[in-house]
């Protein structure tokens, strides 16, 4: 966390240490529910529970219940709920879970033209070296020199980062229109969101669900934490900082899901994983440290 953020800024640095811990674990639990589960009645089971957790922590909290501007909630909740999780379950079917995770994790790279295009926020000379590093080392870490697996599953993933950097920039939009609260703007468009999960179930055929154990497990901790509790820190991320430095924080998940895979599961990191963390860590001090330098980020 920047040493002298401001109190709002400051929490939304918070938000994302817990969401970089809960959605870095995530995507091996995803992967395990497979096992379970078809991918579309699995995503639109874990969304139904969060959808409701939004909106109980919206009465616990007493904020209004009155959804905010129509149009642009439902495109936030088609691009980064139901396009977003629906192709990157769908990816996990044929790929495997960290470099699916990477691949989703193209996101901030889509940010930085699309918010230059919609919002005009166009990067400084700090930010473009910023991005360069961190192109770099999402390359280091990703290996393409080695075999990346099925094609099917990149392609899906990385169209899984696109739509959800459309739902970041639209959502990011509506912020700057007025008092639009991160809660409320969460809980609706993931209840439009979840409507259009729950439709493809219905389309496409799958397996029953088996309810064991962990499957109920992989449903509540995808339900309650990372489809509820996580997507309402990542929409107060983006209202409280930038839009290319809230896309470019988040590749801190992807990191720290190869060194959870290292301390956890002894999968060590290799020469050129080491330096492509190096670089993303560098990129993401450069971004957000330079900002109390006395420039804005």
């Amino acid at each position: 966390m920047p040493p002298h953020a401001r109190p709002p800024e400051r929490a939304a640095w918070i938000a994302l240490l817990i969401l970089t811990v809960i959605w870095s674990l995530n995507w091996t639990v995803m992967k395990a529910a497979m096992a379970y589960a078809g991918p579309f009645t699995f995503s639109a089971m874990r969304y139904v529970i969060g959808t409701v957790v939004l909106f109980l922590l919206l009465a616990l909290r007493r904020e209004s219940l009155q959804p905010p501007p129509l149009a642009p909630t439902l495109l936030i909740g088609l691009t980064q709920t139901t396009g977003f999780q629906a192709l990157a379950q769908w990816a996990l079917v044929a790929g495997g879970a960290g470099k699916t995770a990477l691949f989703a994790y193209t996101m901030p790279f889509w940010v930085v033209p699309l918010a230059w295009w919609w919002l005009h926020e166009k990067p400084g000379a700090r930010q473009w070296t910023a991005i360069v590093l961190a192109a770099a080392g999402f390359v280091c870490v990703i290996e393409p020199w080695r075999r990346l697996g099925s094609p099917r599953s990149i392609v899906l993933a990385v169209m899984a980062g696109l739509c959800w950097a459309i739902g970041t920039v639209i959502a990011k939009r509506l912020f700057r229109r007025g008092e639009i609260k991160p809660l409320s703007l969460t809980a609706w468009q993931m209840l439009f969101g979840t409507l259009g999960l729950l439709v493809l179930p219905l389309l496409i055929h799958e397996r029953p669900v088996a309810w064991d154990a962990p499957f109920i497990g992989a449903l509540l901790y995808n339900g309650l934490l990372s489809s509820g509790v996580c997507w309402a820190l990542w929409l107060l991320i983006v209202q409280r900082l930038p839009t290319h430095v809230a896309g470019l924080t988040s590749l801190a998940v992807p990191i720290a899901g190869v060194l959870f895979a290292w301390g956890l599961l002894a999968e060590r990191p290799s020469g050129a994983e080491w330096a492509g963390i190096v670089l993303i860590g560098i990129a993401l001090l450069s971004l957000n440290f330079g900002a109390y330098r006395g420039k804005p980020a």
